[in-house]
């Protein structure tokens, strides 16, 4: 517990590093990978982090040509971003000079940069005097031995992608949802995606030395994809994602201080998988559950509407009031749509604890004045529905009641407004199936 508690409250000097520095990766990473997502190129983080293998091994091997043998981070980590800005460029310049799809061009880039990267790691083995020691670490990462120039350059990139967000908020946004629009009126599209795929490789760059090549991909793109299942406004999804990011970060690097054999980078990639699975199930906009309980409950709704429709137009075929004597055989209902015995009595047990009906007495039911109310207006839908596909949709008659009821359930009172002032000036109904 005392161990807990100083790393909780960040009191060793190595550790407040690691922890701070993470958590602002995770902030970074989970700004920008949210551009990639919803630009639909989730492949660009791997394609990016894949081709700055060569600069790095390119930077050691200059590195090395002019008497320096230590392996200078900054040199490294300049290779790598320059690197990085080539496979970008190269991803738009072959995909604006050929028709192939951005996932192939990318495909393409990330295997040949990543293929020239091990044969250049070969060399430098071979080279007099020339080692590939210490390289890996920018291949699988390690946390551990960040030290302040590594926290200092992972908050200048948090610092800059964080104003480069918010002053072109709009631009991006509609980068991001209609880039052929954008162009059309004569926005900069090229600078524009140029400059967000700047900032997706600032964020690589920063995360060689936390989380490395391999693990850096996960990371840019699993905390967007987490906070998409919780909301569908651009400015809330940037949010929610740097956050997602930020606390996978904090949990992968106190887990690695915890555990003496937990890797900071890969535990981090685990904790994002872990929120990425929890937001899968428990998001309020896209997740399993909402979307099953959502699913159950329009099922249940569709259910209710048709028996209560089937009902309203037995009385209506035969001139009835649907008043407090009036009753409607089961067996007419049952024979009117394809239901089966249990599923027909299981709707009229909700029906009557919703208070639509009242208890069926000798295979007979009748409607409350609530029930009567609602089976009017849902029938009154259904036609309103059949009018419209009929006059502007130019579907037949004979057709059109198996679209309308696909559709009817999900009518509002402003959309059925508009329904009824559009068909105004039909005086009467015609005949429907």
């Amino acid at each position: 517990m005392d161990e807990l508690g100083d790393i909780l409250l960040l009191r060793s000097y190595n550790t407040r590093l690691v922890i701070l520095g993470t958590t602002l990766l995770g902030i970074v990473c989970g700004l920008t990978g949210t551009y990639l997502l919803l630009r639909k190129r989730s492949l660009m983080g791997s394609t990016l982090s894949h081709a700055m293998l060569p600069g790095i091994c390119i930077a050691h091997m200059v590195a090395m040509a002019v008497g320096i043998q230590e392996k200078s981070s900054p040199a490294l980590l300049a290779g790598a971003a320059l690197a990085g800005i080539l496979g970008c460029l190269a991803v738009l310049l072959i995909r604006n000079l050929t028709r192939l799809k951005d996932d192939a061009v990318m495909g393409i880039v990330l295997s040949g940069t990543f293929g020239l990267g091990i044969v250049l790691l070969s060399v430098i083995q071979h080279m007099p005097g020339g080692s590939a020691d210490g390289l890996d670490d920018f291949i699988y990462g390690k946390t551990a031995s960040m030290v302040m120039k590594d926290f200092r350059i992972i908050a200048m990139v948090t610092l800059v992608s964080l104003l480069a967000s918010l002053l072109l908020f709009k631009e991006f946004r509609l980068l991001c949802f209609d880039a052929s629009f954008a162009a059309s009126t004569g926005w900069p599209v090229v600078l524009l995606d140029t400059l967000m795929l700047g900032l997706v490789t600032l964020a690589t760059v920063a995360g060689l030395q936390a989380v490395g090549l391999i693990l850096v991909i996960a990371f840019l793109i699993t905390p967007a994809a987490a906070a998409r299942f919780w909301t569908d406004r651009l400015s809330t999804l940037l949010l929610t994602s740097a956050l997602i990011g930020g606390i996978s970060g904090w949990l992968g690097a106190v887990a690695s201080a915890l555990f003496d054999n937990f890797p900071a980078g890969a535990v981090i990639v685990l904790a994002s998988s872990l929120l990425f699975l929890s937001s899968l199930l428990l998001g309020t906009r896209r997740g399993l559950l909402v979307r099953h309980f959502r699913q159950s409950g329009l099922k249940r709704r569709m259910e209710r509407q048709h028996l209560l429709r089937a009902a309203f137009e037995w009385l209506e075929a035969r001139g009835r009031s649907g008043g407090p004597d009036t009753s409607i055989p089961i067996p007419d209902l049952l024979a009117s749509r394809s239901w089966s015995p249990r599923t027909l009595h299981r709707q009229i047990g909700r029906a009557l604890r919703q208070n639509l009906i009242l208890p069926p007495r000798q295979e007979k039911l009748r409607f409350t004045e609530k029930g009567f109310r609602e089976a009017a207006q849902v029938t009154r839908n259904h036609r309103l529905w059949e009018l419209y596909l009929i006059h502007h949709a130019d579907i037949a008659p004979s057709h059109v009641d198996r679209d309308a009821d696909a559709v009817e359930h999900v009518l509002g009172e402003e959309l059925t407004r508009q329904l009824e002032s559009m068909l105004a000036p039909s005086t009467s109904l015609p005949d429907m199936p």
